[in-house]
């Protein structure tokens, strides 16, 4: 169940704050009888909604999996005319949105969806979903500096949440290392800022993993949509990680 006028904006019948409008003026029918209070519940699976007589046109919910490239925004739009990630959706009809960001310089795994429950569950910090990446950084970090990303970085706006982190090889020459780091939180920047922090600077940044979804079997600038088992999946791994977190006092 959902609230009505989300469920008009969603169908594209105007802005929300719109929809509301449309509600308290008496315009808009839920099985044949006019409702007028905000905040109505409805299921717009099986519920007949019209708006001045007319039905609205449901979308389906599409969860999408994409290898973003570097060189593309994670915007639907930019006003500089540079290619944004939904160029890359070659096919697909619906409206869907990126959840989360990655950096234009950034590559990997973003989901695009337009159910927005999921996606602000999923941008949400208190689910802690597992964001897992790879960064080349200039130089060798020393084993203390990569305990200090695991264990938390006091960066401009506060100290980063614990996570893990690990070093998986250097070059010969030892002018660059690879690390891993897997973080919960989603703020601008972040991994390129903790690595700056500790004075080993990112050179190229990648997404690998998003809780359970990997980048398996797509090459960048390529897409496919998530089953139906992995939207349940996630979904189910939201709720659990919820509900495992200890209360705050």
């Amino acid at each position: 169940m959902e609230r009505l006028q989300k469920v008009l904006a969603h169908a594209g019948v105007a802005s929300r704050r719109h929809c509301e409008e449309l509600i308290v003026q008496g315009k808009v029918q839920v099985n044949g009888k006019v409702v007028q209070e905000l905040g109505t519940r409805v299921d717009p699976a099986t519920d007949k909604i019209t708006v001045n007589g007319k039905p609205i046109r449901i979308e389906q919910h599409v969860y999408l999996m994409l290898y973003k490239p570097t060189g593309v925004i994670t915007s639907v739009s930019d006003p500089q005319g540079r290619r944004v990630v939904t160029d890359l959706l070659k096919g697909v009809k619906e409206r869907v949105y990126p959840v989360g960001r990655l950096d234009y310089d950034t590559s990997g795994l973003l989901l695009l969806t337009n159910d927005g429950d999921l996606a602000n569950r999923l941008a949400h910090p208190s689910y802690e979903i597992d964001k897992v990446y790879r960064a080349w950084v200039r130089g060798v970090p020393s084993q203390d500096k990569v305990k200090m990303l695991a264990t938390g970085i006091r960066l401009e706006d506060g100290m980063t949440a614990p996570g893990e982190a690990r070093l998986l090889k250097a070059t010969a020459t030892k002018d660059k290392a690879l690390i891993e780091l897997t973080i919960h939180e989603g703020r601008n920047r972040q991994v390129r800022r903790m690595c700056e922090a500790i004075g080993h600077p990112v050179v190229t940044l990648e997404r690998i993993r998003l809780g359970f979804l990997t980048l398996e079997g797509l090459e960048p600038g390529q897409y496919r949509p998530l089953t139906s088992a992995e939207v349940e999946k996630l979904k189910q791994g939201l709720v659990q990680t919820r509900k495992s977190r200890p209360r705050q006092r």
